[in-house]
């Protein structure tokens, strides 16, 4: 999709031979366009539910609803949080909305792997059998430190128990190659516990009475500050939020995840030169670094009215600007 934003922005821009957007520039504009949108799902999510709550949403192919649900949900992430020392856990820093934090209480076993392969667990020195991982759906999280793997807290699920050594998975938690030497921890799904989140003034009054304070049935979390990001951090290394979890007892590396809506990750068109280094970009999807758009398909009309917008002030073009601004306009109206 991004190609033909592209090449649908140049020939709205260049009406007049003038208003040449460079690669940099329009992945900026990209960027910024597609979080404009992403966010405008969660106040169209917000207005359609009041409207089904005063029974004048549709059903069936009507149902708005369910639609901007099933965009949302396809930026879900499930991810074991990263331990900080104790009872501290940094949240992913590509997260955008928390929906639950979890705890899972039964540590079955954990260890070192000493093998690669994709959807695979092997350690030499296992014995999962014995120790009792003998049955599909237990959790594995890799519970390597962030600054030494990339995939420190991705996890997946048991397929199945191909012997004492080793475990095929849903995923590849310690990444697709060179996952030897990563400390893992497999949990039983068995007794999973919501944590729940409470202000950082209700958790003073929790804990000093005895009838209210957080225990490992009744677990609770607050959410602290934004911190320096951790080196080595996959999402982006940047600052991040984190959170004290109740009680203190509760420090088990791999034991506490979050189910979270993550941020879009950002645009990119990328190209090769052809023709020398005066020639012109042209559109290469191969490159490393090469991102699509995340949206659907049918929020297409919307970014490229997004872009020109940023387009038209950048130019100077008051037309350009106006048509994005138009755009958007007629989109809101339809909308209501």
């Amino acid at each position: 999709m991004i190609n033909s934003v592209r090449n649908t922005v140049q020939a709205i821009a260049n009406k007049n031979n003038y208003g040449y957007i460079s690669p940099q520039d329009f992945n900026l504009y990209a960027q910024q366009a597609q979080m404009d949108l992403f966010e405008d799902y969660f106040y169209q999510y917000n207005s359609w539910i009041t409207k089904q709550n005063q029974r004048i949403s549709g059903s069936g192919y009507a149902d708005i609803v369910k639609s901007l649900i099933e965009v949302i949900d396809s930026f879900s992430v499930t991810k074991s949080l990263n331990q900080q020392g104790n009872n501290f856990y940094n949240l992913p820093s590509d997260y955008y909305y928390i929906n639950k934090v979890n705890y899972y209480p039964t540590l079955i076993t954990g260890s070192v792997t000493t093998d690669d392969g994709a959807n695979l667990l092997t350690d030499a020195n296992a014995t999962f059998v014995t120790s009792g991982v003998v049955e599909a759906g237990q959790y594995v999280v890799n519970t390597t430190s962030s600054t030494t793997s990339a995939y420190a807290g991705f996890s997946a699920y048991v397929v199945s128990v191909d012997s004492e050594t080793q475990l095929t998975l849903t995923a590849s938690p310690f990444g697709v190659a060179s996952t030897i030497g990563n400390s893992y921890g497999i949990f039983s799904v068995a007794g999973i516990v919501e944590i729940e989140r409470v202000n950082q003034n209700k958790i003073f009054y929790l804990s000093n009475s005895p009838l209210t304070t957080p225990t490992l049935t009744y677990p609770a979390y607050v959410l602290g500050g934004a911190t320096t990001g951790v080196a080595g951090d996959a999402n982006t290394g940047t600052s991040g939020n984190t959170i004290s979890v109740y009680p203190s007892t509760i420090i088990v590396n791999g034991s506490v995840n979050a189910e979270y809506i993550r941020y879009p990750l950002p645009p990119k068109w990328t190209y090769q030169t052809v023709g020398g280094a005066s020639g012109s970009p042209e559109f290469d999807s191969n490159q490393s670094d090469y991102q699509d758009f995340e949206l659907p398909l049918s929020d297409e009309p919307g970014i490229i009215a997004k872009i020109c917008q940023y387009v038209g002030i950048e130019i100077r073009e008051g037309d350009v600007y106006q048509f994005g601004k138009q755009e958007i306009v007629e989109d809101n109206q339809i909308q209501i």
